[in-house]
C-alpha cells in the first residue's frame, strides 16, 4: 500500500498557511464497526455513529479490507440497483471488475477510481476478476456514496474511469507527505474526477514523524479517515488510528501528523446540500414516496436490464 507512489521531492509542494488562516478543530472522532458487504467481503463502516448533518453531502462509506485473501476467498457484489446519488470505488490494492446497465465498465486496480453517477437509475456489479478469485491476493479499497441534490437526482447515469496515474500528485511543504487529489481542488490543483456535487477527495500518505497542513474550502465540511497507521489530527493533536473518522469544525486548513509509523488518510469535504434525505438500501432520495417509486421502477425494469455479456460473480473452481 498504496498502489500509486512518487518521489515527493520532485512534486509541486503545497504552500504554507497565510497569517490569518485558522486550523479546523476536531469536533468528534468515531471508530467504525467491522462487518461484511455484498457476497461477503469484510468492511469497516466508516460513517457509523456520525450524524447525517456532519457528513452532508456524503451518505455512506466502507473501507473494503485491508485483507490478504487465500485462493477462492475473494468476494464482491452481485448485480444490484442504485438511484439518486454517485458511487465512488477507489482501489488501493487488488482488483475489482465493474459493469453497469448503461455501458460503463472496466477493471479498477492500481490506485484507480470508478466514479458512477447512478442518477435516474442504474444496475451494476463489482466483483473480483476470475484470476484474483483463483489466486487470492491483497484487497483494499474504499466505496463512498456522494449525495445528489434534488435537481440532479434524475441525471443521466454516467461512468468515469479514473486511472491511478490520472490523480494530481502533490507534496507537503516539507516533502514528508504525498497527496493524491482524485476530485476537487487542493491549493489550486484540481483532481480529474467530475462531480455534480462540489467535493474534494484526496488520499494522503504521511511519513513517520511528518505533518501535513493543507488549505480547505471554508464552504466545505471536512472529514479525515484513517486507512492505516496512527497519528494525530487538528490543532491540538487529537490521537487517531486505523478505522477512525475525525469530523472537523470550521476553518481554513486541515492538519494531520503521523506517529511512529506511516499514516494513510482519506481527506473528504463537500458543499452541504441541506435537503431532506430518505435513504433505503441502494436508493438515496428526498422522500419515502420517491424511494417507493424507485423500488417500483426497479421491479418493473425501468433501470435497463443486465447486459447480455454480463460479468457475473465468480467463486473459484470454474469459469464465468
Amino acid at each position: 500500500m498504496p498502489a500509486i507512489t512518487a518521489d515527493t521531492l520532485t512534486l509541486t509542494r503545497i504552500g504554507p498557511p497565510a497569517p490569518a488562516d485558522t486550523e479546523r478543530p476536531v469536533r468528534s472522532v468515531t471508530t467504525g464497526p467491522r462487518g461484511y458487504e455484498g457476497l461477503g467481503f469484510p468492511v469497516v463502516r466508516a460513517f457509523a455513529g456520525v450524524s447525517s448533518a456532519a457528513l452532508d453531502p456524503f451518505v455512506h462509506m466502507d473501507q473494503m479490507g485491508e485483507v490478504d485473501y487465500e485462493p477462492g476467498e475473494p468476494r464482491g457484489t452481485d448485480w444490484h440497483p442504485h438511484r439518486g446519488f454517485e458511487t465512488v470505488t477507489y482501489m488501493i490494492d487488488g482488483k475489482f471488475a465493474h459493469q453497469d446497465s448503461h455501458g460503463g465498465g472496466g477493471l479498477i486496480t492500481d490506485g484507480a477510481t470508478q466514479w458512477m453517477t447512478a442518477g435516474s437509475g442504474i444496475l451494476h456489479i463489482e466483483t473480483p476478476p476470475v484470476e484474483m478469485v483463483n489466486s487470492g491476493g491483497k484487497f483494499h479499497g474504499i466505496q463512498l456514496w456522494v449525495n445528489l441534490p434534488k435537481r440532479d437526482k434524475f441525471a443521466t447515469p454516467r461512468y468515469q474511469a479514473i486511472e491511478g496515474t490520472d490523480a494530481k500528485l502533490l507534496s507537503s511543504d516539507d516533502g514528508g507527505a504525498l497527496i493524491r487529489v482524485i476530485a476537487g481542488e487542493i491549493d489550486g490543483h484540481r483532481g480529474p474526477g467530475i462531480t455534480h456535487t462540489p467535493i474534494t477527495m484526496a488520499h494522503a500518505t504521511i511519513e513517520s514523524g511528518a505533518r501535513l497542513n493543507i488549505p480547505w474550502s471554508r464552504d466545505f465540511n471536512a472529514l479525515v479517515y484513517v486507512l492505516s497507521g496512527e497519528g494525530s489530527v487538528g490543532p491540538v493533536g487529537h490521537p487517531i488510528k486505523q478505522g477512525q473518522l475525525a469530523v472537523l469544525g470550521p476553518g481554513d486548513r486541515i492538519s494531520v501528523a503521523a506517529g511512529r509509523s506511516v499514516l494513510d488518510v482519506l481527506l473528504l469535504g463537500g458543499q452541504p446540500i441541506r435537503e431532506p434525505v430518505f435513504h433505503y438500501g441502494p436508493f438515496v432520495m428526498n422522500t419515502r414516496a420517491e424511494v417507493l417509486q424507485a423500488l417500483e421502477d426497479y421491479q418493473t425494469g425501468k433501470f435497463r436490464g443486465i447486459p447480455a455479456n454480463a460479468v457475473m460473480p465468480h467463486r473459484g473452481g470454474g469459469t464465468l
